[in-house]
């Protein structure tokens, strides 16, 4: 996988361990991008050694149950991504505004004790994530499309379909499913997914039990 200006394909193209991002929400994907708008001291030095560095970062979530070390901070799910700096601009406040592009999603081996006030991590990438993936070609596209258009309807809100049509089956699903305005467990289900047909299947369920949740004429726009 290419990422600006980085080539990924081995394990060794990665480092054995990168700085973590708890976000509770949000969602990276392998070749998603995500801007971020760093404010936090801690953060900005973490952005800071990284671009001195690997330029990667681990988005990740804090654990769905809340649960909190003795130190405060929150424990940590046990899968995130780890997503390239591609694009950065300093603000005249103090804040970097920053871009990361999803590069392969990571198991946390260990969380490294250091003097720096950013979490590190030891991570196991899924080195299956820097090829194409197989199950692509095996999304059922209409489906996915047919629940994404129902959503929408029922919101009250748009999309560039001319943009969606021409996506190929990874970049929709994955795009479709860092964009799709679901809570922390729904997120982490989508990330975890083993492949693009899983993860858009999951995409599908959530969506088709979301808008069941609404009044009848919602419900009905998925029949």
């Amino acid at each position: 996988m290419r990422v600006g200006n980085a080539l990924y394909r081995l394990a060794k193209d990665l480092p054995p361990a990168i700085p973590v991002f708890p976000l509770a929400g949000a969602l990276l994907l392998p070749g998603g991008r995500m801007p971020l708008n760093i404010f936090e001291p801690r953060y900005l030095q973490m952005i800071d050694q990284a671009m001195a560095g690997s330029r990667l970062i681990g988005m990740i979530q804090p654990s769905l149950d809340g649960a909190l070390r003795d130190d405060g901070e929150p424990e940590l799910c046990n899968v995130g991504c780890a997503g390239r700096i591609i694009s950065l601009a300093e603000t005249g406040d103090g804040r970097y505004l920053i871009s990361l592009q999803g590069v392969c999603r990571f198991r946390i081996g260990q969380e490294i004790a250091a003097k720096a006030p950013f979490r590190q991590c030891k991570i196991a990438p899924f080195l299956a994530d820097l090829e194409e993936d197989p199950a692509a070609a095996e999304v059922d596209r209409p489906a996915l499309l047919k629940a994404f258009r129902a959503y929408l309807q029922a919101n009250d809100l748009e999309a560039d379909w001319e943009s969606v049509s021409r996506a190929e089956n990874g970049m929709l699903v994955n795009a479709l499913s860092m964009m799709a305005p679901y809570g922390p467990a729904e997120k982490q289900a989508l990330l975890e997914a083993p492949d693009l047909k899983t993860r858009a299947e999951t995409l599908i369920a959530i969506t088709e039990m979301t808008l069941a949740r609404e009044d009848d004429d919602f419900g009905s726009s998925i029949q």
